[in-house]
């Protein structure tokens, strides 16, 4: 039986470049930064007081009424708004697919990590029995996230979270690829959300020395792939997109952003946040995921890679050396769009996918900004500063996330 194609007919993002998708792109391609001072707490006692906020976004204008704000954390409410950018853009907000049919992965690496902390210090004030809401634990908890969307769209189908770290937003989308490729369902959306920028989600990140510190010049603080790299920036925000079988998509002439084509995901087995020597795992992943799509490696023309600014960009780019050959240094286009957007945890691997799509859309790579000092041990093209007009045919995007777990995507351009 052959195996059904997979089209991405919506997408829907919210990050510190922007609230909605074409505001988040056109940043992108723009090569601007949206890393600030912290705002939503007092961090002048840590650290790092930098970070990747969302400016500018209201949960009122994405269908959330008042009453509803204290039944769900803020990362809940930005799975909600980007889950409506989606479903308008693949044209499904009047015309829903079958509820049976219908699914929804999306996962977080952290969940409400404010909502907690605001419960808590609720407790502290007014003790247990007055300072906790009976909608604490469903505001908090990561599920009621795509457990959230799919009662505003009626997904009947599977339903679920991955939390994987780093790798969730990938893992989700890919994991929802293999749903419908299997027939349990015809439609899914999927992807991450984040909202972790709180004394908590700062302070652990600070304790482990993970952070950038480079507090006076926050725009030029996630520097992948430099010598002057010292640690990544949290962010926050959501990457969801609307999968679909592809005669489904077809037959419904819907606009189709790229095809999903490609997908691996599996663990270092090795430590709690560093990757395996040399990068092992990621390459396994890469093959896998090469494998998955049938191409060879010289079909790939761009990787958004996982580098986060951190020691484990340069084994990163060793194992894209390992997997690629000389293709990797001859035609293959490599940038960390992190540079821009920072780290959004559980969101960051759906939105460097969600990138990758439009790119091989529009025929643009997006760029690797900061990249003034390059380390020499990372010698591959980064396509430093400025976004690069080349129209490439397949991209493939990284996540990799503590405790060893991996994830890659491919896309291509659709035909």
């Amino acid at each position: 039986m052959a195996r059904r194609r997979i089209a991405i007919t919506g997408i829907g993002l919210i990050s510190p470049l922007g609230v909605g998708t074409k505001a988040t792109w056109d940043a992108v391609q723009a090569g601007q930064s949206g890393i600030g001072p912290i705002t939503t707490f007092d961090a002048s006692e840590f650290t790092t007081r930098i970070a990747g906020e969302v400016d500018g976004f209201d949960p009122l204008d994405w269908g959330i009424k008042k009453r509803e704000l204290r039944q769900m954390d803020r990362f809940i409410q930005f799975g909600l708004a980007a889950s409506q950018m989606a479903m308008e853009e693949a044209g499904l907000v009047d015309d829903l697919p079958d509820p049976e049919r219908f699914g929804c992965y999306v996962g977080a690496g952290m969940g409400g990590l404010g909502g907690i902390e605001a419960t808590w210090s609720s407790v502290q004030e007014k003790g247990p029995r007055h300072g906790i809401s009976p909608y604490f634990t469903p505001s908090v908890i990561i599920n009621l996230a795509p457990g959230q969307i799919s009662m505003r769209y009626r997904c009947q189908g599977p339903n679920m979270s991955m939390v994987s770290a780093c790798s969730t937003g990938a893992h989700s989308v890919g994991e929802a690829a293999r749903v419908i490729e299997r027939g349990d369902a015809d439609v899914m959306l999927a992807g991450g959300t984040e909202s972790t920028i709180t004394s908590l989600g700062i302070g652990g990140f600070c304790s482990s020395r993970a952070l950038s510190q480079r507090n006076d010049e926050p725009t030029k603080a996630s520097r992948p792939f430099t010598l002057s790299r010292d640690g990544f920036v949290l962010s926050e925000g959501a990457a969801l997109m609307v999968l679909e079988g592809w005669d489904r998509a077809k037959a419904r002439g819907a606009n189709i952003i790229a095809e999903l084509v490609g997908y691996a995901a599996n663990s270092d087995a090795h430590h709690m946040t560093m990757p395996a020597p040399g990068g092992a795992g990621a390459q396994r992943c890469m093959k896998l995921a090469l494998a998955d799509a049938g191409l060879a490696p010289e079909a790939i023309g761009y990787i958004n890679a996982h580098a986060t600014s951190t020691i484990a960009d340069a084994i990163e780019t060793n194992a894209v050396r390992e997997v690629f050959g000389a293709h990797a240094k001859k035609a293959l286009a490599v940038s960390s769009t992190k540079s821009m957007h920072g780290h959004l945890l559980g969101a960051a691997g759906s939105l460097e996918l969600a990138l990758c799509a439009l790119g091989v859309r529009d025929g643009v790579l997006p760029p690797t900004i900061n990249l003034d000092d390059p380390d020499p041990e990372c010698d591959l093209d980064y396509v430093p500063h400025e976004a690069r007009r080349v129209g490439v045919e397949y991209a493939m995007s990284n996540s990799f996330g503590f405790g060893g777990t991996n994830a890659a995507v491919i896309v291509k351009k659709a035909d």
